[in-house]
């Protein structure tokens, strides 16, 4: 019985044993877990109050594109922070530190009394752009493994670390090659001590005397087509001054654009980053400038097309979307080289039908075209089917896929037949019969259903030129969804209805689907008046003109 007893109480302790070890086993790795999860949430919570605090522009990365070393302890990295203005690259522990060591680039220079006219380099040292050259020795710069070399962070020159001498730290900067489209620091530091003292004439202030400065401001929309405009404002901060680098996110073009009222008239380059619909919104706020008294300060406006359509772009020579095959260097050379050119804006205006007419007319300002039928049926469908689920549309590939599938649906279903039955049109004020149409197209530029020239059709019979700038709209039919992609790839040409000045349409019953510049909506019974409205600066690109087969070729 002893025995027995005691066996039971050594198997007790056994088993008590084994329960501890289970327990100890299975909560060892939660609280592991549980404590890394704490420690990272916490380091996270202090990385981002860095950043809120800090004055450099700075951005966390799990992964550096190039070989990157820290800027502090000089160790290898593969991922931690960098600075979007400046450049500099920083392993996580290290954060802190450079923060506090290393100055980001000034947009406005620190008060040194009277009105600078010049400033010295801005050096940071490592890390430095692949294939760059020493200014001294003209030798190949950041060849070595290591943290070595010198960058400005202005003119973007580079410096060897044996090349660097006292006299390069303390030498003017010459803002490099793109001098003509940056505003230095100095400048807004001196504008922003006269607005002060309630004086206003720049003309002597440098570079505002200066014959060949254009100062460019960027627009971008982070939202816009195939989302690279994250990348494009981090890269166009590094070569200009970040004060000229706006996101349409954040901020609207209105108050970005009030810049060009501290800098010379007639001079100012606008780079907006984004679709058409971007460029409109824009164009929309330098009509307000006019309204405000400020026309001597309207820009004219350059294109990035990052939508899905881009056919504005495409028709200014900017091409039909821009996919990071461009560096950045050749976009702001390019916007030094365009030439000035206008682009005729129209007033939409819809009655509605009815209602005693106590409803105000809907407005709209186009810039590219006006339809009713299957293409603005295909707008409509694709906008109602995003905002539904926004999260899938991130892609132009896949934007214009799903367009295909609403325009190869309407081939099979023909919602807008018989449109000639329910619409009447007039061309500066004379009727035009119509012929058994599903869809009317008013155009303002040359290009149409992202990359499709519309007018000109295959091309085969002689008629007069579109142009964006001569006050006519040119007016086509098109027999239903499948027509149009026969147009689009030259083998049909589109029911030309004639050119006007002024276009009249009038749907008498039903409902039908209307769109302007890419906004669409479903439309009951009334009258569509286009009239001209104003002219917009725009500048055109004459290097690299696109056309239909290679922009299909592209996509």
């Amino acid at each position: 019985a002893g025995m027995e007893g005691s066996g039971g109480a050594s198997r007790a302790v056994a088993d008590w044993r084994l329960a501890v070890w289970t327990l100890c086993s299975v909560l060892l790795p939660v609280l592991i877990t549980a404590w890394c999860s704490f420690q990272r949430s916490r380091r996270q919570l202090l990385i981002r109050d860095i950043f809120r605090k800090s004055k450099h522009d700075w951005h966390y990365t799990d992964l550096f594109g190039q070989p990157s070393y820290c800027c502090v302890c000089a160790q290898h990295i593969l991922r931690g922070a960098f600075c979007g203005c400046c450049g500099l690259r920083v392993s996580e522990r290290c954060l802190k530190k450079a923060d506090q060591r290393f100055l980001c680039k000034e947009i406005m220079m620190r008060g040194t009394g009277g009105a600078p006219s010049s400033m010295p380099h801005h050096w940071i040292r490592g890390n430095v752009p692949l294939c760059s050259c020493c200014m001294v020795c003209k030798q190949q710069c950041g060849t070595q493994p290591k943290l070595c070399d010198y960058r400005c962070v202005w003119c973007q020159y580079t410096v060897h670390d044996e090349c660097m001498v006292d006299c390069l730290r303390t030498e003017d900067c010459t803002f490099g090659e793109f001098k003509d489209l940056i505003i230095p620091p100095y400048y807004l530091s001196t504008i922003n001590q006269m607005r002060k003292e309630k004086r206003t004439s720049y003309e002597k202030v440098v570079p505002y005397c200066r014959k060949h400065w254009m100062p460019v401001i960027v627009l971008a929309n982070t939202r816009s087509g195939n989302n690279m405009g994250e990348t494009l404002l981090g890269e166009f901060k590094m070569l200009l001054n970040p004060v000229q680098v706006f996101d349409l996110s954040k901020i609207t073009p209105a108050k970005a654009l009030q810049l060009c009222t501290l800098l010379p008239c007639n001079a100012v380059r606008v780079l907006v980053c984004g679709g058409d619909g971007t460029v409109g919104w824009v164009l929309d706020a330098i009509d307000e400038m006019k309204i405000k008294g400020q026309e001597r300060y309207i820009p004219r406006v350059a294109i990035l097309p990052l939508g899905t359509g881009n056919d504005l772009s495409n028709t200014l020579g900017w091409g039909a979307g821009y996919a990071g095959e461009v560096p950045v260097e050749q976009i702001l050379r390019n916007v030094m080289e365009a030439d000035g050119i206008k682009l005729d804006r129209w007033k939409v205006q819809v009655t509605n039908k009815g209602y005693y007419n106590l409803r105000k007319p809907k407005v709209f300002t186009m810039n590219n075209y006006f339809s009713i039928g299957p293409d603005a049926l295909m707008a409509l469908n694709f906008h109602a089917h995003r905002e539904k689920t926004p999260s899938l549309f991130s892609s132009r590939i896949i934007n214009k896929a799903v367009y295909f599938f609403y325009g190869t649906k309407d081939c099979l279903v023909q919602e807008c037949k018989d449109l000639n039955k329910k619409v009447e049109l007039e061309l500066d004020g004379e009727r035009i019969e119509l012929p058994n149409l599903e869809g009317i197209i008013v155009l303002n530029i040359g290009y149409w259903g992202g990359g499709c020239r519309l007018w000109e059709g295959m091309g085969d019979e002689p008629y007069p030129l579109a142009r964006h700038d001569d006050g006519l709209l040119e007016v086509v039919g098109v027999h239903g969804s499948f027509h149009c992609a026969q147009i689009q790839v030259k083998l049909a040409n589109p029911v030309r209805l004639g050119q006007a000045h002024t276009v009249r349409l009038i749907l008498k019953s039903s409902k039908m689907p209307m769109q302007v510049d890419g906004e669409p909506w479903a439309q009951g019974p009334c009258t569509v008046t286009i009239t001209h409205k104003t002219h917009a600066l725009m500048l055109y690109h004459s290097g690299e003109q696109t056309d239909d087969d290679a922009s299909s070729l592209s996509e």
